[in-house]
């Protein structure tokens, strides 16, 4: 079994940022030969790793530091008005953690919300070889969030599970129920379930303040963030 002291690292080329216009960006990946167990993961996500299908990765940029890990205090986790209105919005959905396989359903959705939403993102055009990539392999600790209205799938959740917390991967939803805030509603779900698992943290990937779209992040208060090594208090308004 792999460890901290025996991982191997590997970094990208130079490419173009995916977030940032006019920036180039360095990933670091952990050897892709090296046996992950849950504690492993559990550590390398405490040190801002992210995982990827079987990939293990974190933003390893020259000149930049945009892309912060960020997670939440699950138990110090209030909803705000906006939050609240949401959870009351969706209290009609059917909501249960399965084992994260490959369904047509799931992935029909997944490439409906990909082809609506990200047509100028790293995901399009969509696959069912890049679906099972993305969010199938590597996924020995890792469950899919299902949430259904009258038996209809209307949003998927990826979900890791770690020692001190949950991961929340990936969330895909039907974007003609945009006014739903499934995104929202997922993230509230994950704490609720992070909180009956009696853990303390709810990680939620990298937050960038420049763009727009991670903005939702941060409204999950009280955030801490990955900052030259320790984990703080993040203070956004």
């Amino acid at each position: 079994m792999s460890s901290l002291r025996t991982l191997v690292f590997f970094a990208t080329p130079a490419h173009d940022c995916s977030y940032l216009p006019d920036r180039e960006a360095t990933t670091m990946f952990v050897d892709p030969r090296a046996n992950i167990d849950k504690k492993l993961y559990s550590q390398l996500t405490s040190l801002g790793f992210r995982r990827s299908g079987s990939h293990y990765y974190r933003p390893h940029c020259e000149a930049c530091n945009a892309c912060i890990p960020v997670r939440l205090n699950v138990n110090d986790f209030l909803p705000d008005r906006s939050q609240r209105r949401v959870m009351k919005k969706n209290n009609d959905l059917e909501c249960i953690l399965v084992p994260a396989t490959f369904s047509e359903s799931y992935y029909q959705l997944y490439a409906n919300y990909v082809e609506l939403r990200h047509k100028d993102g790293d995901m399009y055009p969509p696959s069912r070889e890049q679906f099972t990539s993305f969010l199938i392999e590597g996924t020995t600790n890792s469950l899919f969030l299902e949430m259904r209205k009258n038996g209809e799938l209307v949003a998927l959740a990826a979900v890791d599970t770690l020692d001190d917390g949950l991961s929340a991967i990936y969330t895909v939803f039907d974007p003609a129920l945009e006014h739903r805030s499934l995104g929202t509603f997922a993230v509230l779900w994950q704490i609720e379930e992070t909180r009956r698992r009696d853990l303390p943290h709810l990680y939620l990937g990298y937050w960038i303040e420049q763009c727009q779209k991670m903005n939702y992040k941060t409204r999950f208060k009280p955030t801490e963030a990955l900052q030259d090594g320790q984990w703080r208090s993040l203070d956004v308004s």
